[in-house]
């Protein structure tokens, strides 16, 4: 399939929307051909088919019934506050929720990863902490909610790696060198994103040709914030559920992420 030139929006609206399931990949397939510079910016749904639980939907993170923690909000769990100020609660809910350590990346890491190979991807910006985009390969990867596999001295600043929260015996790990508390390296709420990362993304999205947004409602406003600074060529979004955006894009597939990744030739 070539995909026609348009002469106006319109007429590209009325096109992407009367294509069949069939003829949407092949239209996703002429569009990663016609791209230079092609992003993806992914949500917890890309990892939940490796066994990694969303947030906020039914069986999501947040709905998870845990007497131990019920009388706190989700997000307080995972916020500022509480690791200040009531810390042994916060590293017990860390650790018993967050350590994707021994999890494998999915079709969908693996696609972005071979694509990133074969020079077809300029980069993936990720809300995700698991680090599964750098385990299946991916070399370019801003992680815009930072790593649950990297943690730090909040006083001297010395880095520790992945084992040293999880398999820390004290109920609230300190800092070997000056005794101070050793967090984990991701943005909690109440916190700013990283701006390294985050200024990284910017430039991702704003200089990309194609946008592939995947696995997220983009309720968060981090992501959200981004896909409303593309203004490329063409706009993809793969989840299965609802979207915001979904007006404004081209392609829009109801799907398991892996599914129609996998079907991206490169």
């Amino acid at each position: 399939m070539l995909l026609p030139d348009f002469s106006s929006q319109r007429e590209k609206e009325k096109y992407f929307h009367s294509l069949n399931e069939e003829q949407k990949i092949d239209a996703l397939n002429e569009m990663v051909s016609d791209c230079e510079h092609i992003v993806f910016l992914g949500g917890a749904g890309v990892s939940t088919e490796s066994g990694i639980p969303d947030f906020r939907s039914k069986d999501g993170l947040y709905n998870k019934k845990d007497k131990k923690f019920g009388k706190y909000k989700p997000e307080y769990l995972l916020s500022y506050d509480c690791l200040n100020k009531k810390p042994a609660v916060f590293f017990d809910y860390f650790r018993k929720n967050l350590d994707c350590r021994n999890i494998l990346p999915n079709d969908a890491h693996k696609k972005l990863s071979e694509m990133d190979r074969r020079g077809k991807l300029d980069g993936v910006i990720t809300q995700n902490i698991d680090g599964l985009h750098q385990k299946a390969g991916s070399k370019k990867v801003c992680e815009i909610h930072g790593s649950a596999l990297r943690s730090y001295c909040v006083s001297c600043r010395t880095d520790y790696g992945e084992d040293f929260i999880f398999e820390n015996t004290e109920e609230i790990p300190h800092c070997p060198k000056c005794g101070k508390m050793v967090r984990p390296d991701v943005t909690l709420y109440g916190e700013f994103l990283p701006q390294r990362d985050y200024e990284e993304a910017v430039a991702l999205v704003r200089y990309a040709d194609l946008l592939i947004i995947g696995g997220t409602s983009l309720e968060v406003g981090s992501a959200a914030q981004l896909a409303h600074m593309y203004h490329g060529k063409y706009l993809v979004i793969i989840n299965k559920g609802k979207t915001k955006l979904e007006g404004k894009a081209d392609l829009v597939f109801h799907e398991s992420i892996g599914k129609i990744m996998n079907q991206i030739e490169v």
